[in-house]
């Protein structure tokens, strides 16, 4: 049995290919900078989209879109912030987020494009 590390890193990978396969160039991976993270930093046709990925299992109680929060999304905004003031940036940025679903070994992303306005 995996555990909830294991299926969390297998859902990013899921959405990493889910994105390349879809023309999105992976930018950067659990990008860090103090207490802030973000799964995944991509670009496409010149804009830089943050990811927010959530796996759950099929049948669960609750499903990958219950995870965003309002302190999670608010969460996920300081780490863009802090994402453009370390890296700089011009091009307009989207929060996609990324919902993922696992049975059996198999992963399925259903990706949100401009799920989460941004708040600049």
């Amino acid at each position: 049995m995996q555990d909830k590390a294991e299926i969390g890193r297998l859902g990013e990978e899921a959405t990493v290919a889910w994105l390349q396969r879809h023309g999105f160039r992976i930018v950067e991976r659990n990008w860090r900078a103090g207490r802030y993270e973000v799964d995944i930093i991509a670009e496409r046709a010149g804009e830089l989209h943050i990811v927010e990925v959530k796996c759950r299992a099929r049948g669960g109680l609750t499903g990958p879109g219950d995870a965003y929060t309002g302190s999670k999304l608010a969460a996920l905004h300081r780490a863009a912030e802090a994402y453009i003031e370390q890296n700089g940036t011009d091009a307009e940025v989207h929060f996609d987020l990324a919902s993922v679903t696992h049975c059996g070994g198999r992963f399925e992303v259903e990706y949100i494009p401009d799920a989460v306005p941004p708040r600049w």
